[in-house]
This record gives structure tokens, sequence and C-alpha cells, in this order.
């Protein structure tokens, strides 16, 4: 059975095309949901970014990533999209909210960036600027690092990706110098996707950041 995802920013409003307020759900004292309420039934033919509630799966989830993530419930006709990036449905509530947050989002980001770094380090053995910005990022998600120290170990790293003229060691360097701002996730997280050369380094590379988010939201 899939399970589907819904991003919103942090008021809870739709935030990767139209600005839609959703019912949201919400937490009771044992722990468990209350889902929210159901949204209105989409009128007429289901079509991907024209009519429709756009959700995705945790394969694709990364490339769409924003302030809040909630599980969502769907009911009646579903279309998958041509790219295969998100599913369209006809009705949808949100029935929880993940774990996610700026915190989880500044480590989720540095770790997308870390994992594709040897890239750029295999190419300039000798620049620990997008290492460093990576460093200074997890300490700041963990309050260990100033948000002075943040942004010139960002600014740092976006020196090091003008410098990079090689196209795979600037993705990496990219994304370390976008991990040091938790906003950024899904560009980092892409850029670690786009890093790798090939398709098939591609496609691993992708699997690899939603299972790595999937540990994130704590979710299985």
């Amino acid at each position: 059975m899939m399970v589907f995802y819904k991003v919103l920013d942090a008021s809870g409003c739709s935030c990767n095309g139209g600005s839609l307020k959703w019912s949201l759900p919400t937490k009771n004292d044992d722990g468990t949901w209350t889902p929210g309420e159901w949204m209105p039934e989409i009128k007429g033919p289901v079509v991907e970014c024209e009519n429709g509630y756009h959700l995705a799966t945790m394969e694709r989830l990364p490339q769409w990533l924003n302030e809040r993530i909630f599980v969502a419930e769907v009911d009646g006709e579903l279309v998958e999209s041509t790219d295969h990036d998100k599913w369209v449905a006809r009705k949808v509530r949100l029935v929880s909210e993940t774990a996610w947050d700026k915190r989880t989002a500044r480590l989720y980001a540095a770790d997308c960036a870390e994992h594709v770094l040897h890239i750029y380090e295999s190419k300039y053995p000798d620049d620990n600027r997008p290492r460093k910005a990576i460093e200074t990022a997890r300490g700041h998600a963990n309050g260990e690092t100033t948000e002075e120290e943040l942004a010139a170990a960002r600014d740092a790293a976006r020196d090091a990706a003008r410098a990079a003229a090689w196209a795979a060691a600037w993705d990496a360097a990219r994304a370390a110098a976008w991990a040091a701002a938790w906003d950024a996730a899904r560009d980092a997280a892409r850029a670690a996707a786009w890093a790798a050369a090939w398709a098939a380094a591609r496609d691993a590379e992708r699997k690899w950041q939603s299972d790595r988010l999937a540990e994130y939201l704590e979710v299985r």
C-alpha cells in the first residue's frame, strides 16, 4: 500500500503551486492524531498541474521539500503524473504530521551534501571549505555554532562552488553551501542527486536520499 505525503509551508498552505489553506490534523495528548477534514472533492477531470490535489510518495518526496510534511489519505480517483514525480488525487485529507522541522531539514541537507562530497574532494583534495560548511550546519542544528559561524561557512562554501570548474564538483560544492541554510534543503538534495554523472548513479542517489529522509520523518 502506497503512503502519500503533502508538503506545505509553515502556515499550512500549499507551497509548490497555489496557496490553498489545508485542514490540518491535530496531535492528541496520547500521541495519536485526529485527521484534518476532507478537502473539497475535485470536480471535473483530474489533471496534473491543473485540477487535483498533488501528493508525493517517499521515493519522490525529496524534490518537493518545504517547511512541513504531512501524511495524507486519498479517496476516489488517483492519477500518476506523466513524469512520475507526483500523484494527483480527487479527494484528500491530512492524517498526521511528520517529524520534519528546521533542525531535521538542516541535518538532512547536510547528509545529502556529505554523501556526494567525495566527488568534489577527489577533484580538490586540499579544499575543505565544503566539508567545513557541512560540519558547521550540523553544529548549528544541534545548537553548537552561531548564526555568524553559519554564515561564514556558507559563504566560504559558495566561494568553493564558484571556483569549481568541473560540473559534478560544482554540484557537490553547491549542495554543501546550501546545506548551511535549512530552508534550502530541497536545493541541496537536488544538487546532491545531480552530482552523479550518469542515470544509474543518479537513481541510486535518489534512492539513498528517500531512504534517509524516511529516517528523519520517523516513518518506515
